[in-house]
């Protein structure tokens, strides 16, 4: 197929309202990231009252980002329920091996699924991206196959890129939403995991968050905090009343040292 033949973002979303015409409903994971959003938006369009966004609360999920995420389906009117899910009570999670995802989306999907079938739902879904296949560590879709979740994104062929073009023309807020992972991410794989450690990696990215900065990340390593900024905010914070502050909020939240890490933002940084 020669790319002007190739289907537009337009087009990739008709096909998307096919699929879930399709179905007798559908609960989708939401995080109020740009995908999960992007997908939430679509099927409430085209299913009302039987599509369901279900979101996960747990330590994995920084308070301004659960509270963001239901303002939102709030404001749109979307049939939204808050789950609780339980994947710090599992040993197989809080070791953070490389299949730390894999335990993680698998409690999602037994909770969703479970929840789907006492309310009559014939489908569950979540926001995989046709560019996410290409991640090996992306091992949270291996639970999401096991789990019956469908990724219709994925399976329509969009990316990143043309989701960002579609919820723009909806008027969806997170069109421009700097991407997100769950807070586990910024712990080193083979360092375990708590909701202790967790709560000071929340509590330095929301002073990055406060101070104007898009793109960040507080990763741990033990006695460490390595901050990664992009670029642009490099200048940001080295002023000296920002830099003064963010060592003080952050050895306070118990770290010795607090680095910035010149090679900036970029994800991944804390795996292998």
């Amino acid at each position: 197929m020669s790319k002007c033949n190739l289907p537009t973002a337009l087009e990739k979303e008709m096909r998307i309202k096919e699929l879930l015409n399709d179905c007798d409903g559908m609960a989708i994971a939401y995080s109020g990231g740009v995908d999960s959003t992007y997908l939430a938006d679509v099927a409430h369009e085209t299913l009302g009252a039987k599509a369901l966004m279900i979101i996960a609360d747990s330590p994995s999920i920084p308070r301004s980002e659960l509270r963001e995420a239901i303002s939102l389906a709030q404001e749109r009117r979307w049939r939204l329920e808050v789950v609780s899910t339980r994947e710090f009570d599992s040993p197989d999670f809080l070791k953070n091996d490389v299949k730390r995802c894999y335990y993680c989306k698998g409690e999602l999907f037994e909770v969703m699924r479970r929840y789907a079938d006492e309310h009559d739902i014939a489908a569950i879904a979540y926001g995989e991206t046709a560019e996410d296949g290409f991640d090996a560590t992306r091992v949270g879709a291996q639970a999401a196959r096991e789990g019956g979740a469908r990724a219709p994104l994925a399976e329509v062929g969009f990316n990143k890129e043309e989701i960002r073009e579609r919820s723009r023309a909806r008027g969806l807020p997170t069109w421009n939403k700097a991407s997100f992972a769950c807070l586990a991410s910024r712990v080193p794989t083979g360092t375990p995991v708590s909701a202790d450690i967790l709560g000071k990696i929340e509590k330095a990215e929301e002073l990055l968050r406060d101070i104007g900065c898009h793109q960040y990340r507080a990763r741990h390593h033990d006695a460490i905090c390595r901050i990664e900024v992009s670029e642009d905010d490099f200048a940001l914070l080295m002023r000296p009343d920002i830099r003064h502050d963010i060592v003080d909020t952050v050895r306070a939240l118990g770290y010795r040292y607090v680095t910035l890490d010149l090679a900036g933002y970029r994800t991944g940084s804390t795996t292998g």
